[in-house]
């Protein structure tokens, strides 16, 4: 699956929103598969990864409110998390990440969040 990975807080990226998360991959899967995380926004997120698929849809993967920067020190280490958020614009954002890190769309580890 073709992506970009666009610079970290990029506008293109400014008001996704939560739509899923993936479980159990480590953050060094992360890294082999996307690269080296931009650094978050300093206050809730301390590892992000934001993506352009080839059909222009954007998503990105970040820990929430489990880390340093949240908690301090009973943060967990970024290279210690495995559960991942998953924001775009289009639930399909959570697919997309999903085959790209599981090889499968439909994969348990990931969950999408389904609003009314």
């Amino acid at each position: 699956m073709k992506f970009n990975k666009l610079k970290n807080r990029h506008k293109k990226v400014w008001g996704t929103g939560n739509r899923g998360s993936i479980k159990d991959v480590s953050f060094s899967i992360l890294v082999d598969i996307l690269g080296m995380p931009g650094k978050g926004d300093g206050f809730k997120i301390d590892a992000e990864w934001d993506i352009e698929f080839a059909d222009g849809t954007i998503a990105t993967i970040y820990n929430y409110k489990d880390g340093p920067n949240y908690l301090g020190e009973r943060g967990t280490p970024v290279i210690e998390i495995t559960n991942w958020h998953i924001g775009g614009f289009e639930l399909k954002a959570v697919g997309y990440m999903a085959e790209l890190i599981f090889g499968n769309s439909l994969d348990e580890r990931a969950v999408m969040v389904v609003r009314p």
